[in-house]
């Protein structure tokens, strides 16, 4: 795998190491370095020297700098100068270029691979609003993306369930993954929330299509062979409730990610990011009776939970509560 040193001058790599470990899990092989104001270049060379001597393949390393020409950046360019041609930079650090490039080494071998494939993700991670101040030229290549339509229906990529709906680690960790086309969160509460649907209209990420629609508008496209070919979806649901009725309806869906679910009253926590309350507990076994299965993660990086064993506790806890 390759080996990734996030530098920065002062603590940014530190915060920004962190926000990817929320976003995207926590990661090996990949390090911190810091040039504090007290410290010099001979300094933070020492700090990547060490910090490439904890990975496990040295040979292949990416540096992820803050600025071009600073400190940092000179330090890596001498270590670069020392191997022979397999070490890559690249600067104008932000969490996207971070989340991007945990995703890309994963089917990437090389450090020039993964260099290569975050750089324009990092790009595109630079927005502004209100969106007229953008560049015409900018504008107009963001909306040419997204994959136009063709016969046949959709394929679902993913189906999540999450009270947040379209957050951070959908909208980087888990479209990275699944690379849809199409974002489409299933909500018959969110979809007559004009406020909360112009929200996530505006999370998804570039070259993504985010759409709102009730369940029963759901059902009607999932039948629909005619208008989707080629379009890739990943569905987001607020609960299970609604996952439920979506494959009574006919939504063809096989696998439910299930993500998180808040925490609200008379409902018990048997993990940190998961609450059930009595409905919750029979509608997953419903759903399961209908033949789905369940995948437990918040993050891709995560480790598959036991969905059976999760919902026994939740069960025993309920049931020390009557």
């Amino acid at each position: 795998m390759v080996g990734i040193v996030i530098a920065s001058h002062g603590e940014f790599a530190t915060g920004i190491l962190q926000s990817g470990a929320m976003i995207f899990g926590e990661q090996e092989n990949v390090k911190a370095v810091t040039l504090m104001p007290s410290e010099g270049p001979n300094d933070v060379k020492a700090k990547m020297k060490e910090a490439i001597s904890s990975f496990d393949n040295q040979d292949e390393v990416l540096f992820l700098i803050d600025l071009w020409g600073g400190t940092p950046f000179n330090q890596a360019s001498s270590l670069i100068d020392e191997q022979e041609g397999k070490w890559a930079i690249v600067t104008g650090l932000n969490l996207a270029m971070v989340i991007e490039s945990y995703a890309a080494r994963m089917s990437k071998d090389t450090a020039y691979e993964v260099a290569e494939q975050i750089l324009g993700t990092a790009k595109e991670a630079v927005k502004i609003k209100p969106e007229e101040l953008e560049p015409a030229d900018t504008a107009k290549a963001d909306a040419g993306t997204a994959s136009t339509g063709a016969p046949g229906s959709f394929e679902y990529v993913l189906a999540r369930i999450d009270t947040r709906l379209l957050h951070g680690q959908v909208a980087t960790a888990w479209t990275r993954n699944t690379q849809p086309t199409r974002i489409i969160v299933v909500s018959d509460v969110v979809a007559e929330d004009e406020l909360r649907k112009k929200l996530i209209q505006q999370a998804a990420p570039s070259g993504v299509k985010a759409h709102v629609v009730p369940i029963k508008k759901m059902i009607e496209l999932a039948k629909d062979d005619q208008h989707f070919g080629g379009q890739r979806a990943l569905l987001l649901f607020e609960n299970p409730q609604d996952v439920l009725r979506a494959v009574e309806g006919g939504v063809p869906l096989e696998t439910i990610n299930v993500g998180s679910m808040s925490h609200s009253p008379g409902k018990v926590q048997p993990n940190k990011v998961l609450a059930f309350d009595q409905n919750d507990i029979d509608t997953f076994r419903k759903l399961k009776e209908f033949g789905v299965d369940f995948d437990v993660r918040k993050v891709p990086a995560d480790q598959y939970g036991n969905m059976d064993e999760i919902l026994k506790r939740a069960q025993a806890e309920l049931d020390k509560q009557r």
